[in-house]
């Protein structure tokens, strides 16, 4: 472990480099000129982002709603009422 942060801190840049997931391409043609090919496209992006962050939201929901019905039936945790008596 204390090899791992002495390499870390003497070369942190290998760090930054093994975080960064995306590609990222700046050329546009190549040496000779011709045109670098189009770059892959993920079929059904925004689909599939929102079909995994949806129900992950609805689960998260669901658990908050059942805990808190658990803790208010057991009197564990009962919200007080506010009473506007200014």
């Amino acid at each position: 472990m204390a090899s791992l942060l002495l390499k870390i801190a003497k070369n942190p840049t290998n760090i930054v480099h093994k975080i960064s997931v995306v590609p990222l391409r700046n050329a546009v043609t190549t040496e000779t000129g011709a045109f670098l090919p189009k770059p892959e496209k993920t079929p059904f992006g925004l689909l599939r982002v929102l079909l995994t962050v949806l129900p992950g939201l609805w689960l998260g929901a669901t658990i908050s709603k059942e805990a808190a019905t658990f803790l208010e039936e057991n009197d564990i945790f009962v919200p007080e009422d506010d009473d506007d008596e200014d």
